[in-house]
């Protein structure tokens, strides 16, 4: 029996972690929940599953949270606080932490679990983007274990399995190109928040639909690739992919290729980094082999589609000015849902914040978190221009 604490487990994630644990109750126990806003499906949650311990990151939700609560049966600690939710990231009993808490948010929460020596099945990005080569070194010095969930980079992790790492000539992350593939820079000025969240193939958040959008998404997985699997980010290519059903290659030096395919559903990877190195069964509908056709592979349109090279050039400077680039974008995507800008400007606001940033290493995570405060700010102002 493994003890499971979920980070983000009212998001889509978290809500297909669940769905994978409820189907196997003699193999794993919810010990741990941490949500952000939305109580009423965590309170769900909390009886459905019984956890030990739950924490809500804002702190007028889990004051609602605790009313509620106290109004019923149901006895549990509810802590409150990015410092609760790293409390329950860290609690003793858990042997494995899912990271799913979208975006920077989601550092300390991951860092605390990972302190801990705990395995850790890592669905935010943003953690080793911001913060890899910390993220590393506590990895090393606590023995914990860091086991992908992203799609893209659980087929890298299921492909690479046993392989030398000096015989990866690449490494390929396949994109699905989003609502807007095919479509050209000037197509894009018009589009609206409601368009860019139709995404063809994935049920997924607002923010990172909005990333898969404008291949944002994309550009933060090559860095969280980069700092995964230890492989330099000129071996490190993307594709767009139309049919989400190869989710990445790895290409090897003697010209052969493993890819790995199924359906685009996330409980696929999920329950992979559940029960490593073990696979469970019937987690997903298998592919019918016969019906395949028409699968494609075509370069990325950088001209329509520049967060990409953003990212590829945040990661060539590194240091402070990864969590520079991931802040921005979170700052402009969420101006974009909020009305505020249009699709096109999002690359725009973060290309000004770069370019006004001056780069540091980033060896201590204060740091980092400093370096994305500025972001933010310096985001803030070049929207009110």
């Amino acid at each position: 029996m493994k003890n499971i604490v979920i980070l983000g487990s009212t998001g889509s994630i978290g809500k297909n972690a669940l769905n994978v644990i409820a189907k196997f109750p003699e193999r794993f126990k919810v010990l741990g929940l941490a949500a952000g806003k939305n109580i009423e499906l965590l309170k769900e949650q909390i009886v459905r599953f019984k956890p030990k311990l739950v924490a809500v990151a804002d702190p007028e939700s889990c004051s609602s949270l605790k009313k509620e609560l106290s109004g019923c049966s149901i006895t549990l600690d509810v802590l409150c606080g990015i410092e609760g939710v790293c409390t329950v990231a860290a609690m003793s009993d858990a042997d494995t932490v899912i990271s799913a808490i979208v975006g920077s948010a989601g550092l300390l929460p991951t860092l605390a679990a990972v302190k801990e020596g705990k395995i850790v099945a890592l669905a935010n990005k943003e953690t080793l983007v911001m913060a890899g080569d910390i993220v590393n070194a506590e990895v090393k010095k606590s023995g914990a274990r860091l086991l992908p969930v992203d799609s893209e980079h659980s087929a890298l992790f299921q492909c690479m399995n046993g392989c030398r790492k000096d015989s990866v000539r690449r490494l390929i992350l396949t994109a699905s190109g989003g609502p807007f593939f095919g479509r050209k820079a000037e197509e894009l000025a018009d589009i609206a928040a409601s368009d860019a969240l139709r995404h063809p193939n994935w049920q997924m958040g607002r923010k990172i639909s909005i990333d898969s959008a404008t291949l944002m998404n994309k550009g933060l997985e090559v860095i969280e690739a980069r700092a995964l699997f230890d492989i330099p980010l000129d071996k490190i290519d993307v594709l767009v992919h139309p049919q989400s059903v190869v989710h990445s290659i790895v290409e090897f030096t003697d010209g052969s290729c493993l890819a790995q395919l199924s359906k685009p559903d996330m409980k696929g990877p999920i329950a992979y980094a559940l029960s490593y190195p073990e696979r469970l069964n019937e987690v997903m509908e298998p592919l019918a082999w016969e019906k395949l056709s028409g699968l494609t592979f075509h370069q990325p349109d950088t001209a329509a589609f520049p967060c990409l090279l953003l990212a590829y050039a945040a990661a060539e400077k590194g240091g402070t000015m990864l969590a520079v680039l991931n802040a921005a974008n979170e700052v402009a995507v969420h101006a974009f849902l909020d009305g505020l800008i249009g699709f096109t400007d999002i690359p725009a606001i973060i290309n000004k914040v770069m370019n006004s940033h001056e780069v540091k290493e980033a060896r201590q995570i204060d740091i980092v978190l400093e370096a994305d405060r500025w972001a933010r700010i310096k985001a803030a102002e070049v929207l009110k221009k």
